[in-house]
């Protein structure tokens, strides 16, 4: 009889553009990990007629929603909620069940009803989003110690906090599957991978050559997912460094770009672009679908950004019918927009005046459609800013199970 050989089977492949499956001697069993060839890609990325089209249509897109923020009265009160967004969108890519109103209501110490690690692991991405942002104003390089802080900060405390907050990978890890024998993609070896993302911090540094901002976003990203750096994280760390990127080369002033919405949304063609990257070279591909995402995000953002401005105008005008009460009612009308969600004795305190007055206020917010009760209680009350909360939470709504 023919001995049968236990040599496992590579990829089926059809190009090295990006890199190489090599096999690895287990255990439990040899498998195939993949070595990602350095960025940028070789051959070099051809830009035809239509990828130049969406790189000109994401470039102005990115410009109109960066003029968009001179609208805003107050930015960093819009930012306050819209990067809280952010931070469940990038969350429930991830599994978790937490809605916006849910991390809101977790801030404000309410019981949100949700199991409690959902809701403290999208609190955690938020801290590290924050540190993130605030590096990069504080012109702190783009780099790998920076995406290590964030990294600690996202994992802290929460579920993933055995595996290495901070810390590079020492181990091997997979995506999919219950081992790398079977997994659907293995990235580098952890040696392997500590050499490519020190190239791929290079590059985002123009070395060895300068490439236009939103073709470094994309392929930065793809790599970074590609390399997996970390034990746990890699995804909601990946995507943040899109935005930390546009951040830290002025492309915008304010960090108003999220991609959370659209791979949510478009789940399961950005995996398979990831993997038609490893599997066949395939960037242009994967060029297109994140320019695309970058258009659409952009305009979307634009969208909502106008909205909110023309809303708040509206409520403020409300308000300045009041008379004498109309001065502490567009004072709360500037925490609710801040805050979105509110609580008498907390905002009272907040702007120092005593609670009667705030009840006061609240009742007028109220009967004015700006505010609204939601727990239904005569004591430990809540209110919501109703509109804007609604418009903030579109696309955020928790999948059925």
């Amino acid at each position: 009889m023919a001995s049968q050989s236990s040599e496992k089977a590579p990829p089926r492949t059809t190009s090295q553009r990006a890199g190489r499956f090599i096999l690895a001697q287990g255990p439990p069993e040899p498998f195939y990990a993949f070595h990602p060839e350095p960025l940028p890609p070789k051959p070099k990325l051809l830009i035809g007629a239509r990828l130049q089209s969406l790189l000109d249509q994401a470039n102005q897109a990115l410009g109109r929603l960066d003029g968009v923020t001179l609208l805003l009265p107050d930015p960093g009160h819009f930012l306050y909620s819209y990067i809280r967004k952010e931070a469940v969108l990038s969350s429930q890519i991830e599994g978790t069940q937490s809605s916006l109103s849910d991390l809101l209501l977790f801030e404000q110490d309410v019981a949100p009803g949700v199991p409690m690690g959902d809701v403290q692991e999208t609190a955690n991405y938020l801290r590290a989003m924050d540190h993130g942002l605030q590096r990069i104003r504080e012109e702190f390089p783009l780099s790998l110690r920076l995406l290590k802080e964030v990294h600690r900060l996202l994992l802290e405390g929460g579920r993933g906090q055995e595996r290495d907050p901070g810390e590079f990978r020492r181990s091997q890890n997979w995506i999919g599957g219950t081992r790398p024998g079977n997994a659907t993609f293995v990235p580098p070896p952890a040696h392997e991978a500590q050499v490519a993302i020190g190239l791929l911090e290079r590059f985002l540094h123009d070395d060895p050559v300068a490439t236009p901002i939103l073709i470094k976003a994309a392929l930065a990203h793809a790599q970074f997912e590609t390399i997996h750096p970390f034990l746990d994280g890699n995804g909601r760390v990946g995507r943040l460094l899109i935005t930390l990127l546009l951040c830290s080369e002025k492309v915008l002033s304010q960090p108003l770009l999220y991609l959370s919405l659209y791979l949510k949304r478009n789940r399961t063609e950005y995996y398979d672009h990831l993997q038609a990257i490893r599997f066949h070279g395939r960037w242009e591909e994967w060029l297109e679908f994140f320019l695309e995402g970058v258009i659409e995000v952009a305009e979307g953002a634009t969208e909502t950004t106008r909205r909110i401005v023309g809303m708040i105008e509206r409520d403020r005008a409300k308000l300045h019918t009041l008379g004498r009460a109309a001065a502490t009612a567009l004072s709360l009308h500037e925490y609710a927009i801040r805050h979105v969600l509110l609580r008498a004795p907390i905002a009272a305190e907040a702007l120092g005046v005593t609670e009667p007055t705030i009840y006061n206020a609240i009742r007028n917010l109220t009967e004015a459609h700006i505010l609204r009760e939601i727990t239904g209680r005569t004591w430990g009350r809540v209110h919501i800013y109703d509109e804007y909360l609604m418009i903030l939470s579109e696309g955020t709504e928790v999948e059925p199970a």
